[in-house]
């Protein structure tokens, strides 16, 4: 609120000493400024939503993972203890036929996990690869792609998206946004996240507060873009900022701060869907012996 007035003070102090602005035009300047700010806190809880999406997401192949191992190693336990049994006169063929269907059991079960998450990385591979084919070597100066944990980041630079200091998109990104945006739409299975991300240099453009406003409303003209000029479901878009609090490179060298400068594509499997191939577990289908 104190931060409100104060902008607001300096706005009218400003309006006063030019003496040409008329009472209309200021609070016309005004209700932008109060309508920017509501889209910000707007943008800034849909990017908190859409991250802990992804952290769940995120717990879940990590889960997925760990239970591959835990099977693993179960299954190299009941191995062992079929193979003492073979070994045992003391054992007889009911206690291995258990372990036999145990052992089958347990290889169904690791089986589906390792098909889950291949079924999952393969998608992405061709997501990726479907991609980068469609990118001219010009274009690939300035897009990064990466699959990290089982989610595709396209990174794009801030030279190619936007005007200079601005968060509109430049002419130049409309072809680059046209070819994310298709493949986008023929993964419909896929929610998108865009993130801006800034360098640490103060901005000091009017009505733009500070870097989260910057990287906030550069995130939004992505997901404007994509819907408006190239058909992407709005529904499936997510706007957010992170500032220059999310930095890839040092900010003590010019390099450092144009890498940081960057708009990411972030495209994941929606939670509901990646949950209901893990609970599609293959029943046991051994039967018991007495």
């Amino acid at each position: 609120m104190k931060i409100y007035l104060l902008s607001s003070a300096m706005l009218a102090v400003v309006m006063l000493g030019t003496g040409c602005v008329s009472n209309k035009k200021f609070a016309q300047l005004q209700s932008n400024y109060n309508s920017l700010q509501n889209q910000n806190r707007d943008l800034d809880g849909k990017y908190q939503s859409s991250q802990r999406d992804l952290s769940v997401a995120n717990s879940r192949v990590q889960s997925l993972e760990e239970q591959i191992a835990a099977q693993r190693t179960g299954l190299a336990a009941l191995q062992a203890a079929l193979d003492k049994c073979l070994n045992s006169t003391s054992q007889g063929n009911v206690n291995i036929s258990k372990l036999v269907d145990e052992i089958n059991a347990s290889n169904k079960y690791i089986q589906h996990l390792v098909n889950t998450k291949n079924k999952s990385d393969s998608l992405n591979m061709v997501l990726t690869n479907n991609l980068t084919r469609s990118l001219s070597r010009e274009e690939m100066r300035d897009v990064d792609v990466q699959v990290l944990k089982g989610v595709v980041y396209i990174s794009l630079s801030d030279n190619m998206l936007y005007k200079s200091g601005s968060y509109e998109i430049s002419a130049a990104a409309g072809e680059t946004l046209s070819k994310i945006a298709k493949i986008i739409k023929d993964y419909k299975d896929y929610d998108v996240l865009i993130e801006g991300n800034t360098d640490n240099v103060p901005i000091s453009q009017k009505n733009i507060r500070n870097n989260w406003d910057l990287s906030a409303l550069r995130a939004s003209s992505v997901v404007q873009s994509l819907q408006n000029d190239h058909g992407v479901d709005p529904k499936r878009l997510t706007a957010g900022g992170r500032g220059e609090y999310n930095p890839i490179a040092s900010n003590d060298t010019d390099a450092g701060k144009t890498k940081n400068r960057r708009t990411q594509i972030i495209i994941t499997p929606k939670l509901d869907q990646f949950m209901e191939l893990i609970d599609k577990a293959p029943e046991n289908d051994s039967t018991s012996t007495k």
